[in-house]
C-alpha cells in the first residue's frame, strides 16, 4: 500500500472524487433530493472551503516553505500559526468542504457517500506519510504540535 503514498497530488484526488460524485449522481437519479436553498448552501460551503484552503497556502507562503504536497521533505518551517492553530491540514479540509459543497449542489445521496472515501484516502496516503516526514524533520516540536491541534478539526 505504500506505493500510493505521496504519489497523487491531493488536488488531483479531489478532482477525481468530484468526477466520481458527478458520475454517481448521474447513475442514480432516484437518490437525488430536491431541497430548498441547496444552491445557496453549496455556495457557502464552497466559499468556506476555498477560504480555509487559501488560508493554509498563504500561511505556508508567509513562512517561505513548500506547498508541494508530494515533497513534504522539502519543508523548511513548521507552520503552527494562523489557520494551523485550528487544523493541521487546512488545505485538505478545504478540499473536503468543496467536495461537500459539490455533493450538496448535486443533491444526491450516493454522491455524498463518496466524500468519506476522499477523506480516508487523503488521511491514509497523504497525511500519514506527511506526518512521518514532518516528525523526522521537526522532531519534538512537531510531536507537541500534534498533541495540541487536531488532524482535521
Amino acid at each position: 500500500m505504500r506505493a500510493l503514498e505521496l504519489k497523487v497530488p491531493p488536488l488531483a484526488v479531489m478532482l477525481c472524487a468530484g468526477a466520481a460524485m458527478w458520475l454517481a449522481a448521474a447513475a442514480a437519479p432516484a437518490l437525488t433530493l430536491d431541497w430548498p436553498f441547496a444552491t445557496v448552501a453549496a455556495g457557502a460551503l464552497a466559499l468556506a472551503g476555498l477560504a480555509v484552503a487559501l488560508a493554509g497556502v498563504l500561511s505556508f507562503r508567509r513562512a517561505r516553505t513548500t506547498v508541494n504536497p508530494v515533497t513534504p521533505g522539502a519543508a523548511s518551517a513548521l507552520v503552527t500559526s494562523g489557520i494551523y492553530r485550528l487544523t493541521r491540514n487546512p488545505m485538505y479540509l478545504g478540499f473536503a468542504l468543496v467536495l461537500l459543497a459539490w455533493a450538496v449542489f448535486l443533491g444526491n445521496v450516493l454522491a455524498l457517500v463518496l466524500l468519506p472515501a476522499f477523506v480516508l484516502y487523503i488521511d491514509r496516503f497523504q497525511i500519514e506519510p506527511e506526518e512521518r516526514v514532518l516528525s523526522a524533520l521537526f522532531g519534538e516540536a512537531f510531536v507537541a504540535y500534534t498533541t495540541q491541534v487536531r488532524r482535521w478539526l
